[in-house]
């Protein structure tokens, strides 16, 4: 059975970044946890879905990249490794279990509705859901020109308004927007941290596999948008390019359809999370029974914890804040194995995708910090 990766919290993980940028940039009261190189300015460039592992198995689709490894290092995504997880993560510098978004989807205890949060799809406040100051509010307190350069939807997004608020949006739809809106942010101020965000990796990884040659072909795309980003920014500019989680790719017969096997929902009134990570919310007193018969159907194939279990784990972080905890599935499937717990009826759109992410395992969990100091 895959070993899960524990996630590095308070000094090498995705949550670490920001704040070790801020005291990299010399901001009174932060720590450069992570040893990050003084200078004046930062741009912080993420791609959604480059895993550690990925970008060193087809290192030669990145010579860019790829250089950049040896001197640089891993760090791990948060628990679940998903998008809005980790970007929350990435905006905040805190856990999960302190800001509050805990999936692809989670419950809305007040109200039983699922709440998908990149979608933002429920009518929750995002401030209230994530009520936490950013490091985006610190740095522009402190005087630090903050900018995110993503794409021009993203500005009313609650997701944006959750993990980036304090930071300046500026919106940029193709990649040449994005390389001018970089090279203006860059060089506003007397100090700078820029944000840039590409989705495009996730998304073929999804639709095609991340061990497809498609992926590897945007690999190549994203490998040259680095380093005409790198050449966009001032000489006393630091880049740093990170991820919020891997991927690994499961194969159709691998998929365990929740809808489809009527044991696998008695007592499950809501299913939440993604396939690789499934928060199920049970009927009350029915989560003995869901935790049993979920072990007995997956065995080693994934972790099947208690809410109690998962937090204990410090998956979350340290601490779970106390408005946080009944957002977490009374029973937590996190799958080891090559499988995939999807809901064919519930969420069609999640059945058919090929390369997932989510779970604990070192393909999805690790991450690269790669550092290019100019």
């Amino acid at each position: 059975m895959i070993v899960p990766v524990s996630p590095q919290y308070g000094g090498g993980a995705l949550a670490d970044v920001l704040p070790s940028v801020a005291g990299a940039l010399s901001v009174r009261g932060e720590t450069n946890l992570l040893d990050l190189p003084p200078a004046p300015r930062y741009a912080v460039l993420l791609f959604d879905g480059l895993g550690w592992n990925l970008l060193q198995r087809y290192a030669e689709a990145a010579p860019y990249l790829s250089s950049l490894i040896p001197n640089s290092r891993s760090l791990t995504a948060g628990v679940p490794s998903t998008t809005a997880v980790s970007l929350t993560s990435l905006g905040t510098g805190l856990p999960p279990g302190a800001h509050g978004i805990v999936g692809y989807t989670s419950i809305v205890p007040e109200t039983g509705a699922l709440l998908n949060a990149l979608q933002w799809d429920a009518p929750v406040d995002p401030r209230r859901w994530q009520p936490h100051g950013t490091v985006f509010d610190r740095l522009t307190a402190a005087g630090v020109a903050a900018r995110n350069v993503s794409k021009g939807r993203f500005e009313t997004s609650g997701l944006t308004a959750a993990a980036f608020r304090g930071s300046a949006h500026r919106g940029a739809d193709t990649i040449e927007d994005r390389l001018d809106a970089t090279r203006f942010a860059s060089r506003e101020g007397q100090s700078s941290l820029v944000y840039v965000y590409d989705s495009q990796l996730d998304y073929i990884g999804h639709q095609q596999g991340c061990d497809s040659w498609q992926w590897q072909k945007e690999l190549t795309a994203a490998d040259e948008f680095a380093q005409k980003v790198r050449s966009a920014l001032p000489r006393d500019a630091v880049l740093l390019v990170v991820a919020d989680h891997g991927m690994i790719d499961v194969a159709p017969e691998h998929r365990v359809d929740l809808d489809a096997e009527p044991a696998l929902t008695d007592g499950v009134s809501l299913i939440g999370g993604e396939s690789r990570f499934r928060h199920l919310y049970c009927v009350p007193g029915a989560d003995t029974d869901v935790l049993a018969t979920y072990r007995e159907r997956l065995g080693d194939r994934a972790l099947v914890l208690s809410r109690a279990d998962a937090i204990a784990r410090g998956w979350f972080g340290p601490t779970v804040e106390d408005r946080v905890s009944p957002r977490l599935g009374d029973v937590i499937v996190a799958s080891l194995g090559p499988v995939a717990l999807v809901a064919s009826r519930r969420h069609p759109q999640e059945a058919g995708l090929i390369g997932l992410h989510g779970s604990l395992t070192p393909d999805e969990m690790e991450i690269p910090l790669l550092i290019d100091a100019g």
